[in-house]
C-alpha cells in the first residue's frame, strides 16, 4: 500500500506539472497562425475600414480572421488546466483522508474471527483450504489489508504498510517458538525502517502464563507498541495491554452467521443443549449428573464425548449447529478457561450462553482491577448471559425456562442477537480507535 500510495503521488505531482506546462506555452509561446493573402487595396486616409466579418483594422493593426477560434481555444485550455488541477486536488484530498494504512498478518485462527467476524470483512478466495487468503476494506480514516495462510512466511511476502497488526498463536510451547520467529522478522523490518508500529493480537495461554512476549514489548525496551490479549490477563492495563475476545472456533470451519427470520422467531425444540467432552473430576461431570437425575437430559441436546476432538467433519459442524440454532439456551461448563467458544458460538444463533462463572486455575484475573472475573471483558460490556456459580443451580433455571412464552424467548434472542452486533462493532472501533491514538503522529504545537 505504502509503494501504491507514492506511485499515485509522483503521477500526480508529474500531471500537474505537465498542464502547467502546456497552459504556460499555450499563453504565452504558441505563435499565432498567419493571416490569410488578401488583394491589395488602397487606403483612404483617416478612414477605417471594415472586413468582410465585421472587424475594423485600425491604424496599423491587421486583421485576424482566427481570432475567434484562438479565444475559444486558450478558453478550453485553461477549462482543461482547472480540470486537472481538480482532479489532483481530490486525489491528495483523498490521500489525506486515509490517515493510517495497517496491514495485518493473520497468523492464528483468531485472526479470521478478528477479520470476517468483528471486521465483517471478505477474503479471496473464499476456500478456506487456500494457501493464501487476503482482503482490504475502508474504515473511518484507516486502510486495513489482511492476508493469511499457509503461505504466508516471512520475507516471502510483500509488506504494503508500515504499520502491522501481528496475530500470533501463544497457547503453547510450540506455538510461542512459531510465534517468536515472527517477532522477530518484524523486529528486523522495525530496524530497517522498513515498517514503524507494531501491534500484537495474541491468543493467550489458558492460564495466562504470557510472560515469554513480555520482553518485545515497548514497555520494557521492545518495539511492540500494543498487545491485544486473549482471557483475563492480570497485565491489562487499558493504555498498552487490552483485553481481546476469544471469540468462535474459526480454526473449526464455524461460519459467520447472519440472524434469520425463523431463528429469531420460530419455536425451538429443546430447553438447552451441551455437545461437548466431559473431562474426569471436572464440573462437567457435575452438570450431567444433574440432567440426568431431574431428566431434563430428555428435554436437553446432550451429546457427550470423553475425550476432547480437534478435527471437526462436515457432519458433525452441522449436527453442532443443528443444536445451537434448536435450543433456548446453551450449557457453557468451565473447561481449562472459564471463557470458551461455546459461548460466542451460542450468541451466533441467538442461543442463551448460560455460564459457570468461577475462575479456573492459574494466573488469570489476578489483579486487583478484575474485581468481574472471569470473564471481565463480558462482563463490562453487559452480557444478558445466565452466571451461575455451581450447577446445581441449573435445574431452577430450566424450570423457569418452562414456563416462558414464545414471545418472552422472542424477546430475549432479540436482545442477545443485538447486544453480540453491538459487541463486535464496539470490538471493532476500539481496535482502530487504539492504533490510531497509537500510531498516528501527534501534534504537539
Amino acid at each position: 500500500m505504502r509503494g501504491a500510495r507514492k506511485r499515485l503521488c509522483s503521477a500526480l505531482i508529474v500531471a500537474y506539472g505537465l498542464f502547467s506546462l502546456y497552459a504556460a506555452y499555450t499563453v504565452f509561446l504558441r505563435p499565432r497562425r498567419p493571416a490569410a493573402p488578401r488583394p491589395a487595396a488602397p487606403r483612404p486616409p483617416h478612414r477605417g475600414r471594415r472586413g468582410s466579418r465585421g472587424h475594423v483594422a485600425l491604424g496599423n493593426e491587421e486583421w485576424n480572421p482566427w481570432e475567434e477560434d484562438e479565444r475559444k481555444e486558450l478558453v478550453a485550455a485553461q477549462q482543461r488546466y482547472e480540470a486537472n488541477l481538480k482532479l489532483i486536488k481530490n486525489a491528495r484530498s483523498h490521500l489525506e483522508q486515509t490517515s493510517l494504512s495497517v496491514q495485518i498478518w493473520g497468523k492464528a485462527a483468531i485472526g479470521l474471527y478478528l477479520w470476517q467476524h468483528i471486521f465483517g470483512g471478505h477474503l479471496e478466495p473464499a476456500d478456506v483450504t487456500a494457501q493464501w487468503r487476503q482482503g482490504s476494506q475502508k474504515a473511518g480514516k484507516s486502510y486495513f489489508s489482511f492476508i493469511t495462510g499457509p503461505s504466508v512466511v516471512p520475507g516471502y511476502f510483500s509488506v504494503e504498510a508500515e504499520n502491522v497488526v501481528l496475530i500470533l498463536n501463544g497457547r503453547e510451547k510450540a506455538k510461542i517458538t512459531y510465534a517468536t520467529q515472527w517477532l522477530h522478522y518484524a523486529q528486523t523490518l522495525i530496524e530497517t525502517h522498513k515498517i514503524y508500529h507494531v501491534a500484537v493480537v495474541l491468543l493467550g495461554n489458558e492460564q495466562c502464563n504470557n510472560e515469554w512476549i513480555q520482553p518485545y514489548l515497548k514497555r520494557n525496551g521492545g518495539f511492540v507498541n500494543l498487545l491485544f490479549v486473549t482471557y483475563d490477563y492480570a497485565l491489562v492495563n487499558e493504555e498498552d495491554i487490552f483485553q481481546w475476545p476469544l471469540g468462535v472456533a474459526t480454526y473449526r470451519n464455524f461460519p459467520v452467521v447472519e440472524p434469520s427470520w425463523s431463528m429469531l422467531r420460530d419455536p425451538r425444540s429443546y430447553l438447552c443443549n451441551f455437545l461437548g467432552t466431559v473431562y474426569k473430576n471436572s464440573s462437567r461431570e457435575t452438570l450431567m449428573e444433574i440432567l440426568k437425575q431431574d431428566g431434563f437430559d430428555k428435554l436437553c441436546w446432550i451429546a457427550a464425548r470423553e475425550q476432547w476432538q480437534p478435527q471437526e467433519t462436515n457432519k458433525s459442524l452441522k449436527n453442532y449447529q443443528d443444536a445451537l440454532l434448536q435450543s433456548d439456551l446453551t450449557l457453557c461448563p468451565v473447561g481449562i478457561n472459564t471463557e470458551c467458544y461455546r459461548i460466542y458460538e451460542a450468541c451466533s444463533y441467538g442461543s442463551l450462553p448460560v455460564v459457570e462463572d468461577v475462575m479456573t486455575p492459574g494466573d488469570c484475573g489476578n489483579s486487583s482491577m478484575y474485581h468481574s472475573a472471569p470473564l471481565q471483558l463480558l462482563k463490562t460490556m453487559g452480557a444478558p448471559f445466565i452466571f451461575i456459580k455451581n450447577w446445581k443451580e441449573l435445574p431452577a433455571v430450566l424450570e423457569k425456562e418452562k414456563k416462558m412464552s414464545l414471545q418472552e424467548k422472542i424477546q430475549r434472542r432479540k436482545k442477545l442477537l443485538e447486544w453480540y452486533r453491538n459487541f463486535k462493532a464496539w470490538m471493532k472501533q476500539k481496535l482502530i480507535n487504539t492504533l490510531e491514538k497509537s500510531f498516528l503522529p501527534t501534534d504537539k504545537g
